[in-house]
């Protein structure tokens, strides 16, 4: 069960990642790097239609830090009905987002030679015995943190498709239960040989990291980063002061969502923060301001594994726009009520945090301070998108679309898109999506849109009426892949 944000970056970054945003020396220089940020009252303006518009959310804040400083703005309020202001120091959950902070624990004791990355769990797990794959490969601390171990999202007990029962059922679950479920767990591919995002992976890596330590994951996150960094609003246990100034999380409906609760996940998603927190965090990791774990923060980025669209770093991923753009570093979250963003610009120094008391993401925002060219999800784009009409698919063509597409060109090229016929209609299925897919609506016989994310595939056929490609428009660019033979 991904997020539809997290659907929305990978299919924007195979987007434009197969076209590049323009060549090198007609490349605007804001779209590589980051300059040309909007103004306050710009930011502001898309907050209000987020929250008045659009219902997404009650409360945002967004923190941008540049090597000339910080800026904040927010909009909305800590809960409904509730006059008192959102500000710097108002308390969001952040998700998976704490995936970061996880993976920078990871670094640092790899920089103080307390662990190994290729170290594998059970050396500091006793209680967990993961089987071995198919060429005898264990489960290491690299793999959990790169999301290639192959655990899936959460333990197949975990309801995904029943969000009440699902948040109930992880609440009661225990570090044993954990070692159990890895322990009796079976590898379906190569340890280690592919993407696969995992709730489940960082929580093991965060017990792991504890135990070696000798500690508790909270007490470990005190001592080795918030502590250091002077970051005294960022806990998992909200403490009085902090308590004070949390905002109420609100789920899809904008009614107040339960508390973030995963005592055997708390390294996967369970720390609190706010925007000033989150913005000191982002500074120590451009180079703002000095830092001890300035080596671990650079390490992080130097292991790297494709993931869909994107690169994976140890927590982070790195999104690139094309030849000429290094990338910027970004991670997302969401619990039930509340969603977060945190990105920066190694090479511009920019960095920017986006924080919401609603479940509805950002809608893009965080990513599109990061480039531009990344569009954010307004109530005019959903104007728009409504405005579309749908009609019904001819059989025949559902079939003689279906199959799968492969990317041939580009940084992304090998990437398989398959279409999939489901009763009468078309869904659009990638590693990035949920997997029931995207469903795709018909347009006219060979234009066929999504509503979330909006984007376009339009299928091409030869001559002799065999299709032979498809083009997939999004965020002003195309991305073409070849139909496969299925033989």
């Amino acid at each position: 069960m991904k997020t539809i944000r997290t659907i929305v970056v990978c299919l924007l970054c195979a987007a434009v990642l197969s076209v590049g945003m323009a060549s090198a020396e007609n490349a605007p220089s804001q779209t590589i790097v980051g300059q040309g940020l909007p103004t306050d009252d710009e930011i502001r303006q898309i907050l209000v239609d987020r929250i008045d518009v659009q219902h997404k959310s009650v409360g945002m804040v967004v923190g941008i830090v540049t090597p000339l400083g910080r800026r904040l703005i927010m909009y909305g309020h800590l809960n409904q009905g509730d006059t008192r202001q959102l500000d710097g120091d108002t308390v969001f959950e952040i998700g998976s987002v704490t995936k970061v902070f996880t993976a920078l624990l990871l670094s640092d004791m790899v920089q103080r030679g307390e662990v190994h990355l290729n170290d594998p769990v059970a050396m500091y797990l006793p209680a967990v015995s993961p089987r071995p794959d198919a060429n005898g490969k264990t489960i290491t601390l690299v793999d959990l943190a790169t999301q290639t171990s192959g655990l899936p999202f959460f333990p197949s007990d975990v309801p995904l498709t029943d969000l009440p029962k699902a948040i109930d059922v992880v609440a009661r679950y225990t570090p044993d239960r954990v070692f159990q479920f890895v322990s009796t767990w079976q590898p379906t591919r190569p340890i280690g040989s592919k993407w696969e995002y995992s709730n489940l992976g960082f929580g093991v890596l965060g017990l792991a990291l504890a135990s070696r330590a000798r500690t508790d994951y909270k007490s470990l996150v005190r001592a080795r980063i918030t502590g250091p960094l002077g970051m005294e609003n960022t806990a998992i246990i909200a403490s009085p002061g902090m308590s004070a100034r949390l905002a109420t999380g609100h789920g899809a409906n904008l009614q107040p969502a339960p508390p973030v609760n995963m005592p055997a996940f708390l390294g996967a998603g369970c720390l609190r923060s706010s925007a000033n927190d989150m913005l000191t965090f982002l500074e120590a990791f451009i180079g703002h301001k000095k830092s001890p774990l300035a080596p671990a923060m650079a390490a992080m980025l130097e292991t790297r594994h494709p993931g869909p669209s994107f690169q994976q770093a140890l927590g982070w991923w790195i999104i690139s726009m094309g030849e000429g753009d290094p990338g910027f570093v970004f991670h997302g979250g969401e619990t039930p009520g509340f969603s977060s963003t945190l990105a920066y610009d190694p090479k511009t120094r920019v960095g920017v945090v986006v924080l919401s008391n609603g479940a509805g993401n950002d809608g893009g925002l965080g990513t599109h301070l990061m480039r531009s060219a990344l569009p954010v999800e307004t109530s005019a784009v959903q104007k728009s998108r409504s405005e579309r009409r749908e009609i019904a698919l001819d059989p025949k063509l559902a079939d003689l679309y279906s199959g799968k597409y492969k990317i041939n060109a580009g940084p992304i090229s090998g990437m398989v898109i398959t279409i999939e016929r489901q009763g009468a209609n078309l869904a659009l299925k990638d590693d990035a999506t949920p997997p029931e897919g995207l469903r795709l609506h018909a347009e006219n016989e060979q234009t066929f849109f999504t509503t979330a994310p909006d984007l376009e595939v339009i299928f091409q056929k030869d001559d002799h009426g065999q299709v032979v490609s498809l083009t997939v428009k999004f965020a002003g660019t195309d991305t073409v892949a070849a139909k496969m033979s299925e033989q």
